[in-house]
């Protein structure tokens, strides 16, 4: 099991990130994602409250010059399930699983973000209301854009203090290499949103961090504790 402090202190661009797991107590669920950018137009972002989750917006509208694969819907509520991705294949997940049907049958529709030479992975998470949940990368075959290769991960509910960590970038680089492996295990041992939200934005790197949000989800009546951090002041 892995420290979260030492995967971010050490890269200083790992992109976009989820982390799904339990609290220390094993009573609440936790949810995290960070967003991070380089250019000017990644980083002319903020995270926004909206009814059923969160939303990036810009922070200066004027100084948009390009929405496309930055402005979405990270995070959405779905029945008492939570889906948090890194782009708008959150909604794609939210219109499939209320019609009925599955998290792998929606990311079977699509494919890594079309940003030559990066070719961006989604990155994809299903908390479940007993706290079991789902995750998924979509990634093009080490840089390849003609196969997309779609990875499934599915956990029960973890043991209290744990959960895994899934990110766009192995580290910086050009092109950005794409994240390797199975999402890592790592410690979770803050009591709450706000102390694992401190921790998390001081442990991502200050030049290329972006936004966060932090959810802690009480796993016996769902209440939820929400923060969000970020770059700019809202």
């Amino acid at each position: 099991m892995f420290q979260l402090k030492n995967l971010l202190q050490d890269n200083s661009y790992p992109g976009r990130g989820i982390v799904l797991g339990r609290d220390p107590t094993g009573k609440k669920a936790i949810v995290v994602y960070f967003i991070m950018g380089r250019s000017e137009n990644s980083r002319n972002r903020i995270f926004a409250a909206t009814e059923d989750g969160i939303r990036t917006v810009a922070h200066d509208p004027s100084k948009m010059t390009d929405p496309t694969l930055i402005i979405y819907h990270p995070v959405r509520q779905v029945g008492r399930g939570l889906i948090v991705t890194n782009g708008d294949q959150t909604d794609t997940i939210r219109e499939y699983i209320l019609n009925g049907r599955t998290f792998a049958e929606a990311l079977k529709s699509r494919t890594f973000e079309p940003d030559v030479p990066n070719y961006t992975p989604r990155i994809s998470g299903l908390l479940s209301p007993d706290g079991s949940f789902q995750l998924s990368i979509l990634k093009s075959a080490e840089g390849d854009p003609s196969c997309c290769c779609r990875y499934f991960f599915h956990y029960d509910m973890p043991p209290a203090g744990e959960g895994r960590f899934l990110h766009t970038y192995q580290s910086d680089g050009d092109p950005l290499p794409s994240f390797q492996g199975e999402p890592v295990r790592v410690a979770l041992d803050a009591p709450d949103a706000r102390a694992l939200a401190n921790d998390v934005w001081n442990w991502l790197d200050l030049e290329n961090r972006v936004s966060l949000f932090v959810r802690y989800v009480d796993l016996a009546d769902g209440t939820c504790e929400d923060v969000i951090q970020n770059r700019y002041t809202p």
